[in-house]
Order: structure tokens, then C-alpha cells, then sequence
């Protein structure tokens, strides 16, 4: 059989299509270089009493005055980031899990450029109850 009317296809959508996910992995895997902001040689392990929680994307984040090692233990408010909310709640996290006055111990990795910046491994709590915090370094460690 043959086809007297070949169909024509433009290809302007198909390359805009390809280009759009193009930018977009790379936006992803930009956002999720955890060896760009945290160093793995500098890690922290630090008990202290949480100060505030944010439930945000793309990162969920709590705050923490906890003693600084590197100060003679004075006592400084931690940025702690997490993964995102919903691989938290995947992960059996709630919204509630940490409250402001908690105390909990917390393990994680150092930012590259700001001192009291981290990215948090795990958090345990008052009870001994430890939730993994959904970081992005165990996925870069899997490349």
C-alpha cells in the first residue's frame, strides 16, 4: 500500500518539549548537589532544644541552641535542613514530630560556608526515638 498524503509533522514543539526537560534536570540536579553546600569531613553531633520548625519545600528545615564545639560550647541557634515534607511524612515524620522546646540529639553535616548551617543525617528525640531526616547526601552517595 502506498500513502499519497504523507503527513507532515512539525518538529518546533517536539525540540521546545526536549529543551523544556532538559533545563529542568538540570534546575533538579543543581538543587540537590549536597557536596555544593555540605562537606561530608565536617559533621556535627549536637543535643539542644529546638527553637523553630518550618514545614516548606523544597526543603523542610528546625533550629536548634545547641553548643558550638568550635566556640568553647557556647551556645548558638543551628540551621538544620531536612528532606522535603513529603519524604518526611513518607518517611514517618509529622508536622508535630518536633516541637519548639524539644530537646533532641541531631547528627549531620556541616555547610561548606556558613559555621552554624547543617544538613541533618537523623534526629533523635527526648525518648530515644530516632526519625531519619531525608537528606540528600544518601542519594549523592549512591552516584
Amino acid at each position: 500500500m502506498q500513502f499519497n498524503n504523507p503527513v507532515k509533522l512539525n518538529p518546533v514543539p517536539l525540540l521546545v518539549g526536549i529543551g523544556a526537560l532538559m533545563i529542568g534536570a538540570a534546575a533538579a540536579n543543581a538543587h540537590h548537589a549536597f557536596a555544593a553546600e555540605f562537606d561530608r569531613e565536617k559533621t556535627v553531633d549536637l543535643t539542644g532544644t529546638v527553637t523553630r520548625v518550618e514545614w516548606t519545600n523544597p526543603h523542610a528545615r528546625f533550629y536548634v541552641d545547641a553548643p558550638d564545639p568550635d566556640l568553647d560550647d557556647e551556645v548558638v541557634n543551628w540551621n538544620f535542613e531536612l528532606g522535603s515534607p513529603n519524604g518526611l511524612m513518607r518517611a514517618g515524620w509529622r508536622r508535630d514530630s518536633l516541637q519548639i522546646g524539644d530537646v533532641i540529639s541531631v547528627t549531620g553535616w556541616r555547610a561548606r560556608n556558613n559555621a552554624h548551617v547543617a544538613n541533618a543525617q537523623a534526629v533523635t528525640d527526648a525518648d530515644g526515638k530516632r526519625l531519619f531526616a531525608g537528606t540528600s547526601a544518601a542519594a549523592e552517595a549512591d552516584n
